[in-house]
């Protein structure tokens, strides 16, 4: 059977969007659902799966997005998330695939391609899991790919397959066996899930860690996530080429970053497993990056969180920042050299000798040319913050104890034997090119672009500063190596035009999210509460 989708569906299409607006591994699901045996969806998924995605209770946790002020504020109402209490969803990517894209003779686009599978138990008669797959999903598909998209349905393997073929070329797939759907832009991957259904293959649960993971984090949890040793080895290879390309415009800068980076992440870290809580502050997102044992051990005792009393840095951060992190390492010395012996140990010989003979300057995006100086002549309190959502204009503020050495460790940048200018019960110095700045008042240093240093001695002489945000509270009272405040534009309206109706007059919002980080005996444990958390952003993405 053959159906081709034509532009005239886009009326049919606008209205289904507003129903079902959600991430198409969603849109399986809005169907009324009839109740039955929860299916273990990690049973339906290859044991190669790299990276593994899951929610319980769909509804409850679309709910609880609908829930804090932001959404209440900015949205007419919310979509009715009734019929799909008690779901269960998952997406398992298996691999990834990369595509470079020329766009001029100099310069070219690099896309990463996960390899996916969307498996949902509609809990619906066959029949109406076909109609489901054939219209609904069939309509968003040929959305997604701006029309006239052809579909052919064949019958095969004890159940339908669904394949959507866009103009340009580009296919995507579904099987539909009794009530589930398996929804892929492979279909290779499909066909190996089907082969863990009938028993030939290795499902998920032969994957010990992460059932181990599962069964620790199941109880009272939105979502769950969980990365496998290889998906960080794959994610790492796209870390390090994303990282090369937003560090250096040098060919050779670039091919060191994209090569050593992924060294490092693949030799460190085991796993990363996710979940989301709802709490009284909001969502809570928790990452814990399980490193090797030996690395754990060294980060949990060098990069310890300090117990001392910490000088009130944040008196000289104006109210209005954009977000703003405090490092609180007992020795940032200690902290700093620990990193460089594991780069070291965890890259080959050349990539090592070459970051430790120039670890000094590591730094020098702070106005810092002598690091080892520097972090020697410093507090353990270490505030740094952005002004801005590009990071053009952001400061780095900290409690000095040896003046002098940190004058010697900006000396490349900042000339000191200059006359300083001298405003608001302290002295500025200024780069010869007057875009950088370097203020004293009293013990305290801050460094940063000229325009964002004045205003943070402005905030503190005016007493209008950070402390005095309904955001400090929090932000203070967490004892952690690094608590982090930041602001989010735009991106609730986003959201809640997925989740509800969004009253037009409220446009322009933004939220806030804190992040602390800590290391202990397992590795490294990150935790972020916001309005929306990760699930926010996954929903964020549609168009």
């Amino acid at each position: 059977m053959k159906k081709s989708y034509k532009r005239t569906n886009l009326l049919i299409i606008e209205k289904l969007k507003k129903l079902y607006l959600l991430p198409f591994t969603f849109y399986l699901l809005f169907l009324f659902s009839c109740s039955s045996e929860p299916t273990n969806l990690r049973s339906l998924a290859p044991n190669e799966t790299l990276i593994y995605l899951e929610t319980k209770d769909l509804g409850a946790t679309l709910e609880s997005l609908t829930e804090n002020k932001t959404f209440k504020d900015l949205a007419q109402n919310a979509k009715d998330f009734s019929v799909v209490r008690g779901v269960q969803i998952a997406v398992a990517v298996t691999g990834f695939e990369s595509s470079e894209k020329q766009l001029t003779s100099e310069n070219s686009v690099l896309n990463f391609k996960p390899r996916f599978v969307a498996i949902a138990e509609t809990n619906l008669w066959n029949w109406q899991t076909r109609t489901f797959a054939e219209e609904v999903l069939g309509n968003f598909v040929n959305e997604t790919y701006g029309g006239e998209v052809k579909l052919e349905i064949t019958g095969k393997d004890g159940g339908e397959w669904f394949e959507w073929t866009s103009p340009d070329g580009r296919k995507v797939f579904a099987f539909v066996h009794k009530s589930r759907i398996f929804f892929s832009n492979d279909k290779e991957t499909i066909e190996k899930c089907l082969a863990v259904m009938r028993g030939e293959v290795e499902n998920l649960m032969k994957n010990e860690n992460l059932r181990r993971a599962f069964d620790a984090n199941s109880e009272n949890k939105l979502a769950f996530g969980y990365v496998s040793s290889e998906g960080v080895a794959q994610i790492a290879n796209i870390a390090g080429v994303s990282a090369a390309i937003e560090a250096s415009e040098s060919d050779d800068g670039r091919n060191f970053i994209a090569r050593v980076l992924p060294q490092i992440l693949r030799t460190t870290t085991r796993e990363i497993v996710w979940t989301a809580n709802k709490t009284e502050q909001g969502i809570e997102d928790k990452f814990v990056v399980s490193l090797d044992p030996k690395f754990s051990s060294v980060f949990k005792e060098t990069l310890a969180t300090s117990t001392q009393n910490q000088a009130n840095l944040a008196e000289f951060l104006p109210s209005d920042i954009f977000s703003a992190t405090e490092y609180n390492l007992k020795n940032p010395l200690i902290a700093w050299r620990s990193l460089l012996l594991v780069t070291k140990e965890t890259t080959d010989a050349l990539s090592g000798s070459f970051l430790q003979e120039f670890s000094g300057s590591l730094l020098s995006s702070y106005g810092v040319s002598d690091a080892e100086t520097f972090l020697t002549s410093i507090d353990s309190e270490i505030l740094t913050a952005q002004f801005d959502g590009e990071g053009e204009k952001s400061v780095t503020i900290v409690s000095i104890k040896d003046a002098e050495n940190v004058k010697k460790s900006l000396a490349e940048i900042i000339d000191f034997k200059s006359q300083p200018e001298k405003t608001a019960n302290s002295e500025i110095w200024t780069s010869k090119d007057k875009q950088f700045s370097a203020a004293y008042s009293g013990n305290v240093l801050i460094l940063g672009n000229a325009e964002s240093v004045l205003k943070c001695l402005q905030a503190k002489q005016n007493g209008e500063n950070f402390t005095k945000s309904a955001n400090f509270k929090q932000f203070s009272e967490i004892r952690a190596a690094a608590v982090t405040f930041g602001k989010e534009l735009d991106s609730a309206e986003k959201i809640i035009e997925v989740l509800g109706n969004l009253k037009q007059e409220n446009k322009g919002s933004e939220t806030s999210f804190l992040t602390q980080t800590s290391f202990n005996d397992k590795g490294i444990e990150r935790r972020t509460v916001s309005d929306f958390g990760f699930i926010g952003i996954i929903l964020e993405q549609i168009e």
